[in-house]
């Protein structure tokens, strides 16, 4: 078998860093699902619970009241998507800022893609707040998402022409 070089071993890079985004976001939905029942909530600090909730829409559980079609439409969106950051990630392999983005953008899509195929729901658990208003409840791959926008947004205020 031969060492990939050049363009492939950074693609496999970033590729393997999205599998790690997802093992780690996998692991802990896993773990929250085992350790809690469904609403179950433990305050970690005085702005911070655990707590187990099914979100079946989108992000902050937009659609999730929508009937079920929303299951399959944001399934699709995420293989679609998924399958588009891939060949982004080969041609623009040579951009670091750009490639982390949409890495952490990839694992992020796939972790909550696989909770939507399997469960069809995202299982969500960090619950951030302030006194009583509570930040919508979230998980790993939403925070990957979240930092890969961020980044992306990052470079491209940054970025040099």
């Amino acid at each position: 078998m031969t060492k990939p070089v050049g363009g492939d071993a950074r693609l496999i890079h970033w590729l393997s860093l999205a599998t790690v985004i997802i093992i780690l976001d996998q692991i802990t939905k896993l773990w929250i699902s085992w350790n809690f029942d469904y609403g179950e909530s433990v305050a970690v600090t005085n702005f911070f619970n655990l707590v187990l909730v099914h979100n079946s829409g989108a992000a902050f559980s937009f659609l999730s009241n929508a009937g079920g079609w929303q299951r399959w439409f944001f399934t699709v969106i995420a293989v679609v998507a998924s399958v588009w950051i891939v060949w982004l990630l080969h041609k623009h392999k040579q951009e670091k800022l750009f490639c982390l983005a949409l890495t952490l953008i990839l694992g992020g899509a796939v972790g909550n893609l696989i909770d939507r195929v399997a469960y069809g729901y995202v299982v969500d658990f960090l619950d951030f707040y302030w006194n009583t208003y509570h930040f919508p409840v979230f998980n790993i791959a939403d925070s990957a998402v979240t930092c890969g926008a961020g980044l992306m947004l990052w470079e491209s205020f940054t970025k040099k022409s």
